[in-house]
């Protein structure tokens, strides 16, 4: 996955600040390891030739079994061959009982073609 960036792509994801591939895994490491059951909905917000936005929720729980739902918005930017040089998250978690789950798919698989999306299910 780490190929799709450039070898010099920044990010920004909440507070951290992040340039090249190494550093970009790293922390995909750190965050895969915290974010257990991970299962996620992007909605396009708007594009141009070299740049998306969309905002996003994501449902996940910590070791101790707590779920939370993360809201945000990315920003990305593009090279002239299609990896990404820039990616910049504004992420909220907000702590949800289990039972105010909404996304209830198998995390072994994508999300299925009739599961509501984010303007469907009010998010």
């Amino acid at each position: 996955m780490s190929l799709a960036y450039t070898p010099g792509s920044r990010w920004r994801n909440r507070s951290e600040f992040l340039q090249g591939r190494a550093a970009i895994v790293s922390f995909l490491q750190r965050k895969w390891a915290h974010e257990s059951d991970y299962r996620l909905i992007k909605e396009l917000w708007a594009f141009t030739e070299d740049r998306i936005a969309v905002r996003f929720a994501y449902e996940w729980h910590d070791m101790t079994g707590a779920w939370f739902r993360s809201y945000g918005n990315e920003n990305w930017a593009f090279d002239a061959q299609g990896l990404m040089r820039e990616r910049h998250a504004s992420i909220n978690d907000v702590a949800i009982g289990v039972t105010d789950r909404k996304f209830h798919w198998d995390r072994t698989g994508p999300r299925p073609a009739d599961h509501p999306g984010l303007t469907e299910l009010g998010l």
